[in-house]
């Protein structure tokens, strides 16, 4: 969709794109803790994995790598792409593309809250909290890799 308006210096129409906009997620897993999730400050009210916008100029992985750092105080070392979630209604706010990393922190004992974050706190991927926007579908997806994983790094062993 388009639409337009004129250009404040010289009059002439200036073509607006509507597209979505591009977020990133980030779940920061300890195999003994879990995943950290963080409490939502602003609507949606709720538990989220951390994550936001990316600033214009700044590549997806440093926007990962800011956001969960600005959400959790977790320096954190991305280790791989979950996905790439895309539907319209994924916001109500507005139509947003999330890019997904999985990541890791040395320091798991640093994680606190910040930024727009109430709480930031490790769960369980069995004991999972509410969650809002489509987190729970990109859990499940990171729950069934890291089945996968197990599973490959399993055979060979006596069970």
């Amino acid at each position: 969709m388009q639409g337009s308006k004129p250009c404040p210096h010289c009059g002439k129409d200036i073509v607006l794109y509507r597209n979505p906009v591009p977020t990133v997620d980030i779940i920061i897993y300890d195999p003994v803790r879990g995943v950290v999730l963080i409490e939502r400050n602003n609507p949606p009210l709720g538990w989220a994995l951390p994550g936001g916008f990316v600033d214009y100029g700044e590549t997806l992985e440093h926007a990962a790598v800011r956001e969960a750092r600005e959400e959790t105080g977790l320096e954190v070392t991305l280790t791989g792409l979950v996905g790439v979630y895309s539907m319209p209604c994924r916001d109500d706010r507005q139509h947003t593309i999330s890019v997904t990393y999985s990541a890791i922190t040395s320091n798991p004992d640093a994680v606190s809250a910040g930024d727009d974050a109430g709480r930031a706190n490790f769960f369980k991927l069995d004991a999972l909290p509410e969650l809002v926007f489509d987190h729970r579908d990109i859990l499940g997806d990171f729950s069934a890799q890291i089945f996968r994983l197990r599973k490959h790094a399993a055979v060979g062993n006596a069970e």
